[in-house]
């Protein structure tokens, strides 16, 4: 049996007595005049409807591209042969295309239906538009067949998407939580959850590289505007930031941990000079927890500020961790 073919007899089954209406209305012109027919010509709600019946059943089996979808007999029939799916032979699932005159024209061709059992030389078939007016199974005589229609022999453009793949990201959809596209790949790979940084913890340390960013840019142009045109040439060594005197009090849900993690991120940004790298380095640390002293203290952070901006070159030679 034709396998496409089989798709078209499974449809056609279970609409096997169904009778046009009393003008010659019926469903399957109703539904090609108006997804078909370029024009949505009224003609096709009455006209004789055997093929406009297998284009019907065609798309809704999602094989139109096999079967064709044609409301001329005549041009159904040329498309399967110069789609070199056209032969003489019958077969289960074949469409068959009839010449009441026995002719065996394609251009006298009258009728067509599908081939559901061949014995001998008789056919049994399923056929709309039937004695003129119903959808029924018959019993004709291959002497009337002009040729066969196979639908599983036409060559169609392999469809593919790939099981795997997962669907792109849209916009909507940034920052919110990942989801398992649960593949057998995926299922023997993934880490576990404590291999992976919560959605908080990430957006958190984005937002402070941004605000450290910002802070110590402000603070490098603010030294780099007093600072020495040609400052000596000093190499830090990686060490602490200075403590003050007390320490400061976190809030609950900033740890030193994730000041650490801001402070590894930082960059050097090329436009500073490297005496003003040095000031924003300096200041990139209580840049970020500057919002969390009283205003008293702020008071005494901007007069250090004030000092070492005004004597940069002294307060570098006295400071531990410069040679």
């Amino acid at each position: 049996m034709d396998p496409i073919g089989k798709k078209l007899l499974d449809i056609a089954k279970k609409e096997l007595g169904y009778t046009e209406k009393g003008d010659g209305y019926t469903k399957f012109g109703d539904w090609y005049a108006k997804n078909i027919d370029g024009d949505h010509d009224e003609y096709f709600k009455t006209a004789p409807w055997c093929d406009m019946f297998l284009a019907w059943a065609a798309d809704k089996a999602d094989v139109t591209d096999q079967a064709g979808q044609f409301a001329s007999t005549i041009d159904h029939a040329k498309w399967f042969k110069k789609n070199d799916a056209w032969g003489h032979d019958p077969e289960p699932g074949a469409i068959v295309f009839y010449d009441w005159n026995g002719s065996g024209d394609i251009d006298q061709i009258d009728h067509v239906g599908i081939v559901e059992k061949v014995d001998g030389h008789t056919l049994h078939t399923i056929e709309g538009n039937a004695d003129g007016y119903k959808l029924m199974r018959k019993t004709r005589d291959t002497g009337s067949v002009v040729g066969y229609g196979y639908p599983s022999k036409i060559k169609v453009e392999a469809k593919y998407t790939p099981k795997h793949a997962a669907p792109a990201t849209t916009v909507d959809k940034v920052g919110a939580p990942l989801t398992s596209t649960k593949t057998h790949e995926a299922e023997h790979s993934a880490p576990t959850a404590e291999q992976l940084p919560t959605q908080e913890v990430v957006l958190g340390g984005i937002l402070a590289f941004v605000l450290c960013g910002t802070v110590a840019l402000a603070a490098g142009r603010a030294a780099a505007a007093k600072a020495p045109t040609t400052p000596p040439i000093r190499v830090r060594k990686r060490g602490k930031h200075h403590r003050p005197a007390a320490p400061v009090t976190l809030p609950a849900d900033v740890t030193p941990a994730d000041l650490d993690a801001a402070d590894a991120g930082t960059t050097i940004m090329p436009a500073l000079s490297l005496a003003a790298a040095h000031e924003a380095e300096d200041r990139e640390f209580w840049g970020r927890i500057a919002h969390l002293e009283e205003d008293t203290e702020l008071a005494f952070w901007n007069s250090l500020h004030s000092d070492v901006t005004e004597d940069t070159p002294a307060l570098y030679a006295s400071t531990p961790g410069f040679r």
